[in-house]
């Protein structure tokens, strides 16, 4: 009569035979075994070795923002957009270049764009807002708002419009939404739009009756109807 295994004979059984299983495998085919442990540990020496750098020019972009900010807030546009040589500070265009893969060179972009508008270099202004990558949420309007301001400086009415309506729905709320609705309608207006003009002024009324932009939006919808 055969004795029954317990359940801890029947482990230890299992764990006897993938051990040989491995041992072999091992044996037969060591070189491919070492070489797969060797790149296991290479890929994740990179990947650490990825994060610990981008965490430090993470840093070091912050740092030298800072001080560009500053020459911004200053209206040193000139070199805020540049820096500078002599107190050794770099400006927005150099961190955007050197650190773009950051939040701060990204950042940067955005600052370069509201430098350059300042000083009226607005397709230098649209280049930079173009390559900037806005943030979900509220903190994204204002940037691309700026992009639509940018191309009404450049008489582009009908791409400003649909800029404008973008921002509109970036972050619906009961401030920004309105103001860049009656900014869209505006520019459409220009853009010789007229009906779409309308549709979004009856939007602001309808849906924002108690938003700042309420009352301009009747009058505009009064001297369009006037005028036509």
């Amino acid at each position: 009569m055969s004795k029954k295994l317990s359940k801890e004979d029947l482990e230890q059984d299992l764990l006897i035979e993938y051990s040989s299983r491995f041992v072999y495998f091992y044996n037969q085919n060591k070189a491919t075994v070492i070489g797969g442990g060797i790149a296991i540990v290479l890929v994740i020496a990179l990947i650490i070795g990825y994060f610990v750098h981008s965490a430090q020019q993470e840093q070091q972009a912050q740092i030298l923002l800072g001080a560009a900010e500053q020459s911004l807030m200053n209206g040193n546009f000139e070199r805020a957009l540049y820096g500078d040589d002599d107190a050794l500070t770099l400006g927005f265009i150099q961190i955007a270049n050197n650190y773009g893969r950051t939040d701060a060179g990204n950042l940067a972009l955005y600052y370069a764009a509201l430098a350059e508008f300042e000083l009226g270099n607005f397709e230098e202004s649209l280049s930079h807002i173009q390559n900037y990558r806005a943030p979900n949420g509220i903190l994204g309007v204002a940037p691309v708002s700026l992009h639509g301001i940018i191309l009404l400086e450049l008489d582009r009415f009908e791409e400003a419009a649909s800029i404008f309506e973008r921002a509109a729905d970036w972050d619906r709320n009961n401030t920004t939404t309105p103001y860049n609705l009656f900014e869209a309608a505006q520019a459409h207006i220009e853009a010789g739009n007229r009906q779409r003009a309308i549709e979004l002024l009856n939007t602001i009324l309808s849906d924002y009756p108690n938003s700042q932009q309420s009352t301009r939006a009747q009058r505009l919808i009064g001297m369009l109807t006037a005028a036509s």
